[in-house]
């Protein structure tokens, strides 16, 4: 390398004349020498100055955050799993007393000091049955045909269910808003309040099945072995319960005026739902949309396996005033399942992308 010193460059410092030197253009293979610091030299008479060395541009650069949309599909899968085992695994397990206490403490609360006690958890799926009952009885009465004992049974076996299903959206709903002053000033996992709301909930919905079975046995319902499907339709209608009560929480919390929506649409969501009465009464068109509401295929499978003992293997075929009907497929039991499965996990992955922003917006 060339060097020369340049008059117009020299200055002094402490007295001291002090020259620049320039340096020449190296080659590239000797750049790649010294990509690891750039250097200024100073030449001086005097040992007072030091030479001043600087990091390079490239480690000066601050973090950027990284963006994982341009990952493959492979590796997208594989961020999913490992979000949904450390959900899962890490925090829901290892957090497992803590829900404990909550669903306890949220049972403990609704009891306490009450004059009715436990039996309020009866009060709702009686007042369904009563409701059904009347409007069944009315079109039985328009129809010219006899109210049985089974339409009742039917409406006893579907109002269990979805008194659980609207009394965990009610109360998810404003878990996470309710409860602030545990979200903002302690760590851990908030999914454990939306499935603490659903599982007192589900305590009540087990004293319900509970004198439903009381019910049962007076009036001489008989069960067989289609009835072995009740635990495979019990655990789906837990997944979508719990499922789009992780939803509902997380978007209440962003957006208060959900709790508004979810009271119109439980409140009227009974009328799109078969439980006063059964899709066939709609005609084949009006079963098949019917059945699009991924919780009546589970509440048409209660009845159908416990009040009806029909296998849900087996495709149901009715004959109505309009034609036949196809009341029952097994491919309904699928779609719902499916379903269950699908907003189980979307509501974890989706709450706990969420979660780190609670405290801003509670």
């Amino acid at each position: 390398m060339a060097e020369s010193c340049c008059p117009e460059l020299a200055s002094t410092c402490d007295g001291q004349p002090i020259c620049y030197t320039r340096v020449a253009a190296a080659p590239l293979s000797s750049r790649s020498a010294r990509r690891d610091a750039d250097v200024t030299t100073i030449h001086t008479n005097s040992d007072s100055v030091s030479p001043v060395v600087t990091a390079p541009a490239w480690q000066e650069s601050p973090a950027v955050e990284v963006d994982d949309t341009w990952l493959s599909s492979s590796d997208q899968d594989r961020s999913i799993r490992h979000n949904l085992r450390v959900i899962i695994y890490d925090e829901l397990w290892h957090y497992r007393g803590l829900m404990y206490e909550l669903t306890r403490r949220d049972i403990r609360v609704r009891y306490k000091q009450t004059v009715l006690g436990f039996a309020w958890a009866m009060l709702l799926p009686s007042l369904i049955v009563l409701a059904g009952g009347m409007v069944r009885y009315a079109m039985a009465y328009v129809g010219g045909r006899h109210l049985g004992v089974e339409d009742l049974a039917g409406i006893a076996i579907k109002a269990v269910p979805w008194s659980f299903f609207v009394g965990s959206m009610g109360f998810a709903t404003a878990s996470l808003v309710g409860q602030a002053n545990l979200v903002t000033k302690i760590y851990f996992p908030r999914e454990v309040l939306p499935l603490a709301a659903t599982l007192a909930q589900a305590f009540d919905a087990c004293l319900g099945v509970v004198s439903l079975l009381i019910a049962f046995a007076l009036v001489g319902v008989d069960y067989g072995l289609a009835a072995l499907w009740v635990p495979v339709l019990v655990v789906c209608a837990f997944f979508l319960t719990a499922g789009l009560a992780l939803l509902v929480s997380c978007a209440n919390l962003f957006f208060r005026d959900v709790k508004y929506v979810v009271q119109v649409l439980l409140m009227f969501g009974i009328f799109f739902t078969p439980v006063f009465f059964e899709p066939e009464m709609f005609g084949a068109l009006g079963a098949r949309v019917m059945m699009v509401n991924p919780l009546a295929p589970l509440l048409e499978g209660l009845r159908l396996s416990v009040v009806m003992d029909h296998n849900l293997l087996d495709p149901l075929v009715v004959q109505g005033r309009h034609g036949v009907v196809l009341a029952w497929s097994p491919w309904y039991l699928a779609y719902s399942a499916t379903c269950a499965i699908v907003a189980l996990l979307a509501g974890l992955l989706l709450f706990h992308r969420g979660e780190s922003k609670f405290a801003e917006y509670v």
